[in-house]
């Protein structure tokens, strides 16, 4: 009670607003992540120097005058002109991108089947069937190139076909790229909830209709991703190729090793400096393809 009669109540005690919490939270993070050891962005940029450097040698190189050796002899564009002019790099350029396209396109589409199929479906040996699934991730790249040559020659013997040519090298890439997509898809389709198919049957969809609209919408980031790695392994493989590969399929790398016996020319550079800018605009294409379909799936 005041001196003027009237009845004092003791000042409202103040609640720091959600805002202000936040933003002192945020701040304590912002200087928890402010202190980062030296010696973890010594080995972070240890890490990239090495793992960079090899590109950034052969990018440099590419512009080099220099036709022999590692000595920088001035600038120069002149290797990519002189690129047009080598034949057997752009048909090995040529091949290396068809066998890639086209066991990508197979491998994607079967590799998806067969993650759906082990997500979603009980069958007698499934646990098994899941585990020799791993088994070309792991098996040394040389011993499924001689298996697979040891095939072909089977069925060269018994049906006088698969002579070894792009087609057989297409098909044993499907082979050691299914299992890759097949793991990467399931890995996707564990993540979703089986309820949103059951609750678009519900509504009246039959089963291939909340595959198409349902299913197959949310397995798209893990088919990209999946399909992008089969490309990946494809354009850069050697040993199945070169075990593989017949007259006139002849890819890039199998190029690029054969002429380290006599020497890389400074096209081969430009050439994979152009491989290396091409894998980088792809790379942005689908990850800006992937932002572009999320925020198109939140404004709906």
């Amino acid at each position: 009670m005041g001196p003027d009669g009237l009845e004092r109540r003791p000042p409202a005690r103040r609640v720091p607003s959600s805002a202000s919490t936040s933003c002192r939270a945020g701040g304590r993070r912002s200087e928890t992540m402010k202190r980062l050891p030296c010696s973890l962005s010594l080995s972070a940029g240890l890490l990239y120097a090495f793992i960079y450097a090899p590109i950034i040698v052969v990018v440099v190189h590419s512009f080099n005058a220099a036709r022999f050796g590692a000595g920088w002899a001035g600038f120069t564009t002149k290797w990519y002109g002189a690129l047009l002019e080598n034949s057997l790099a752009l048909s090995a350029a040529k091949n290396t991108m068809r066998l890639a396209v086209f066991s990508t396109a197979i491998s994607t589409v079967l590799g998806t089947l067969l993650g759906y199929g082990l997500g979603r479906f009980e069958f007698p040996g499934k646990k098994t069937f899941a585990r020799l699934l791993y088994v070309p991730v792991f098996i040394p790249d040389i011993i499924l190139a001689v298996a697979l040559l040891l095939f072909y020659a089977l069925l060269r013997n018994w049906l006088g076909l698969f002579e070894l040519g792009l087609l057989t090298m297409v098909l044993a890439h499907v082979t050691f790229q299914i299992p890759f997509v097949a793991i990467v898809v399931r890995a996707r389709l564990v993540g979703l909830d089986p309820a949103l198919e059951e609750a678009a049957r519900d509504l009246g969809a039959n089963e291939w209709q909340a595959f198409r609209h349902v299913t197959l919408p949310l397995l798209v980031p893990g088919i990209l991703a999946s399909g992008m790695l089969a490309f990946t392994l494809s354009l850069d493989d050697f040993v199945v190729s070169f075990f593989t590969s017949g007259p006139g399929s002849t890819t890039l790398p199998i190029l690029i090793y054969s002429s380290v016996k006599r020497g890389l020319t400074p096209d081969i550079n430009a050439l994979s400096t152009l491989i290396v800018l091409a894998s980088i605009v792809g790379t942005i294409v689908v990850t800006l393809l992937q932002r572009s379909r999320v925020v198109g799936t939140l404004n709906r």
